[in-house]
């Protein structure tokens, strides 16, 4: 004989409530249902197992033996409503995002504080990441939210996982302030810059295979004298005099010594993605800050 776990739970809520319409009023059912389901359960173990009486029901013994098991299931149940619904309560109020350094500096700053104004008593967390980082995050439940960067093609996303375009972030060529062509007007072509030494990004990168093609299209193959993974580092080495760099319009950081110039060239630039999980109805706020980030988007779009 197997009892229906919900049978057992009405078992024990007659038995605390002492009638059948509230043991309903308990289920949010009618009390026609709640004689149904005694019907059923008595049935199915073939034994009475409820008493009517005009001042309500009680159990016989071996409703009341079942019942004993029914308060464990009905204890369990409850909990799990009362868990459930802290959970939903906290989530609704979580939003934890990974960035990576450019778009951390420019991009979250204003949908942060835009963010915090409309909802003040949001549960925020920041955390600095890689842009391959950023989406596997997302899909393991880390993140609620990734900003990631990709060069060329986007990436691909993992099940469950939906991108969301932001911006696209134009290369500039950033010069040691005292280069012939640092007060030039108007746009660089690439190729006028093929005889400087460069500093690039390390090889192997996106980034730097963007960079390969770029000088392979404009008719030469760079002098690179120094390989590193930050554009912070290559605009220090810039400062110095050592060469030349190419580097997103976000990471320009103002480093003395320095200045950029736009490129003539189209489609040297890296696109910005918020990847977010696809179905994200736990977790409201991150509806509400990735309209942010794209007012914030559309504004720095608006002022190249």
């Amino acid at each position: 004989m197997l009892m229906e776990p919900g049978q057992l739970r009405l078992l024990a809520l007659i038995e605390r409530h002492g009638s059948l319409a509230a043991a309903a009023t308990a289920l949010g059912v009618t009390a026609a249902a709640v004689t149904q389901q005694v019907a059923r359960a008595e049935r199915a173990c073939g034994a009475p197992l409820v008493r009517r009486g005009p001042r309500g029901a009680s159990l016989t013994v071996a409703g009341a033996l079942l019942a004993t098991h029914g308060h464990g299931i009905d204890r369990h149940t409850r909990e799990a409503g009362t868990g459930l619904a802290a959970l939903l309560g906290e989530l609704s109020l979580r939003l934890r995002i990974g960035a990576f350094q450019a778009a951390a500096l420019r991009l979250l700053p204003p949908a942060l504080t835009a963010l915090r104004h409309r909802h003040a008593d949001a549960d925020l967390s920041v955390v600095d990441i890689t842009s391959d980082q950023g989406m596997p995050a997302v899909a393991a439940g880390e993140l609620d939210l990734a900003v990631i960067a990709a060069w060329d093609e986007p990436p691909v996303p993992p099940e469950h996982v939906t991108l969301h375009p932001l911006l696209a972030d134009p290369m500039v060529v950033v010069l040691p302030d005292d280069h012939p062509l640092a007060s030039a007007g108007g746009a660089l072509d690439l190729a006028r810059l093929r005889d400087e030494a460069w500093v690039t990004i390390i090889a192997g990168h996106a980034a730097r295979a963007q960079f390969d093609r770029a000088t392979a299209a404009a008719g030469f193959t760079p002098k690179v004298r120094f390989q590193t993974a930050s554009y912070d580092v290559a605009q220090a080495l810039v400062g110095t005099g050592i060469g030349v760099a190419l580097v997103s319009r976000l990471a320009l950081s103002a480093t003395p010594g320095t200045v950029h110039r736009e490129l003539t060239e189209r489609g040297l630039h890296r696109r910005l993605y918020a990847a977010t999980l696809t179905d994200a109805s736990l977790t409201p706020l991150v509806g509400a800050f990735l309209a942010l980030l794209h007012d914030v988007a559309g504004d720095i779009t608006g002022k190249a």
